[in-house]
């Protein structure tokens, strides 16, 4: 039984697998963060040009 608790517990596949999940979400936030801002500049430049048409 503490053969494979010991394994358990050196087994390092579960930690990597929470790594790269938590790499993605960090990558989404940016994602999205990035779109909303990009989206809010073009919104006021569209207005800016529909107000001088």
């Amino acid at each position: 039984m503490s053969k494979l608790f010991a394994r358990f517990a050196k087994d390092q596949s579960g930690a990597t697998a929470i790594e790269y999940g938590l790499i993605a979400a960090l990558v989404g936030v940016a994602i999205i963060t990035a779109v909303t801002t990009l989206g809010t500049k073009l919104s006021g430049t569209f207005g800016n040009v529909s107000a001088k048409l």
